[in-house]
């Protein structure tokens, strides 16, 4: 095992270039870990916030529908039903409009 600390130590003093790229090489390593540190802190802290809220009890979707997806824009609602209806609400809950999507893969006009 000594033997391998000498032969270090002699390649260290015959090229000196060693020492300095040991010494960028712990550098990287070490900036490398605190990035790492970091972005695991800003997931962990972005994950933690609330989650999204669930649809406004006010709003009555159709009967047999189910909410896919949900929008809430400034001054109204966007609900996507699993059917493909899009529904538009404004913010006290009453239906605006409705609009009926054709089915996947149907060709539009």
């Amino acid at each position: 095992m000594d033997d391998d600390d000498n032969d270090w130590n002699k390649a260290a003093k015959a090229v000196p270039e060693l020492r300095f790229l040991k010494s960028l090489v712990t550098g990287l390593a070490l900036v490398m870990g605190l990035g790492m540190i970091a972005l695991v802190a800003l997931l962990w802290f972005r994950l933690q916030d609330a989650p999204l809220p669930d649809l406004p009890p006010e709003i009555a979707l159709p009967d047999g529908a189910q909410a896919e997806a949900v929008t809430f824009a400034r001054n109204y609602i966007v609900v996507v039903t699993g059917s493909g209806d899009v529904l538009i609400y404004d913010r006290a809950g009453a239906l605006r409009d409705r609009i009926v999507l054709p089915p996947a893969g149907a060709a539009s006009p």
